[in-house]
């Protein structure tokens, strides 16, 4: 049999389209999949290029639960979340400042203060209490810290 390459058949011109589209698909997703590769690439080498907020995230290295710490500051310090002696010193020290508030976590601080304790007032209100070296009050900051 003879196949007919001036005036194929209805089955022939749909198998064409179908080898077609599917080299189509196949070409435009290894396209797609090229140019997200070189976007990440870019991004991971140029840290400017990427959001603060990417820039936060890549440092820790998952979504940023400011109950754990991790926040990074403007100066490229990360907030860790205070242990030991170290962190009931802090305490000891925010509860003093502000009587009757509940601790929600002590760190060190990446903003300029040597040490802050995020707390809860009885009255519901946020506040950060700064320290120093010397866990010595050094401020005290009204509403929930800032975060990029």
């Amino acid at each position: 049999m003879e196949i007919d390459t001036v005036n194929p058949s209805r089955e022939q011109r749909h198998r064409r389209l179908g080898r077609a589209a599917f080299g189509l698909t196949a070409a435009g997703l290894l396209g797609g999949a090229l140019i997200a590769g070189a976007v990440a690439s870019y991004a991971s080498n140029n840290p400017t290029a990427a959001s603060p907020a990417a820039a936060n995230l890549a440092a820790i290295g998952t979504a940023n639960d400011p109950t754990q710490g991790g926040h990074v500051g403007a100066n490229g310090v990360v907030e860790k979340l205070l242990t030991g002696t170290t962190a009931d010193k802090a305490k000891a020290a925010a509860l003093a400042a502000v009587p009757g508030a509940t601790i929600e976590r002590v760190e060190n601080d990446a903003e300029g203060a040597t040490y802050e304790a995020h707390m809860v007032k009885s009255d519901g209100s946020h506040v950060t209490v700064k320290m120093d070296a010397n866990f010595k009050v050094t401020g005290i900051e009204t509403g929930p810290a800032a975060r990029p």
